[in-house]
């Protein structure tokens, strides 16, 4: 319990100061939150740690495991980002959503892993990178839709002053995407060499969604690079390829731990 609480109180310190600074409209918050964030994500870590130590078998994997998973690995390449003094606001959303992640799943509690060899964990942990880098690409194409939008509009509240311009954050955006593809890409592959028997296993499903968010994610890249796809086509095609990976392992998971109950 002692670690939940110094990584809450580590998230909810760097995110005061990045809301204060966000609100004034500063586009460089300086690096001073990274420190407080860095410490939550160590402690968010060292918690998932102390889980798997604590309990037989692997690492968790269970619904609220790997949500609180993927918001760590979000929160990890935020405050990466934050340190190099670019896209600061990105915190505002990342930290908050680790620390309510890490909330939920210490309260749901802990279910005991089975023993996975080292290519299955291999491509579990690839699948959870992949879905904390695209996710983070979800976010960032949030905002170049909402600053499209103002541009447009030419309405801008602070916390759209506080993002950078809009190349830039388009260009991050698809430097994010690019990284999470080829993630992706890597867990498909570790899957498809590593799993056996998925209709026995419930994963058609899962890897037929997954195929279908990695062909729009590679769509999306190849249309950025061929067509100069930018905007807010980019940024729809980066939610609905999102979408489709949420259901493939948080939607069929939801269904199958805690509404029937499977492993």
């Amino acid at each position: 319990m002692t670690i939940v609480l110094i990584a809450t109180a580590a998230y909810l310190f760097a995110t005061t100061l990045l809301v204060r600074n966000v609100a004034a409209g500063r586009p460089d918050p300086g690096r001073w939150w990274c420190w407080p964030a860095a410490l939550g994500v160590v402690a968010h870590g060292l918690y998932h740690v102390l889980v798997a130590t604590g309990t037989s078998g692997g690492p968790d994997m269970h619904f609220f495991a790997a949500l609180s998973l993927v918001s760590l690995g979000m929160a990890a390449m935020t405050t990466v980002v934050g340190a190099q003094g670019r896209m600061a606001a990105l915190g505002v959303l990342a930290l908050p959503l680790a620390l309510l992640l890490l909330l939920v799943y210490h309260f749901y509690g802990h279910v005991p892993a089975p023993p996975l060899d080292w290519r299955l964990q291999l491509h579990a942990w690839l699948a959870l990178l992949a879905y904390a880098a695209l996710a983070i690409a979800a976010l960032l194409a949030l905002m170049l839709w909402a600053q499209d939008r103002a541009l447009r509009r030419r309405s801008f509240n602070a916390w759209l002053r506080a993002l950078p311009p809009l190349t830039e954050l388009e260009h991050l955006l698809f430097r994010t995407i690019a990284v999470g593809f080829a993630l992706l890409t890597a867990a498909l592959l570790t899957g498809a060499l590593f799993v056996n028997d998925l209709l026995a296993q419930h994963l058609v499903h899962k890897t037929v969604l997954s195929v279908l968010s990695w062909l729009a994610f590679g769509a999306l890249l190849l249309g950025r690079w061929r067509l100069g796809w930018r905007g807010t086509r980019a940024a729809g095609w980066t939610l609905a390829a999102m979408a489709l990976l949420l259901l493939a392992f948080f939607g069929s998971s939801f269904v199958q731990q805690l509404i029937l109950g499977r492993a």
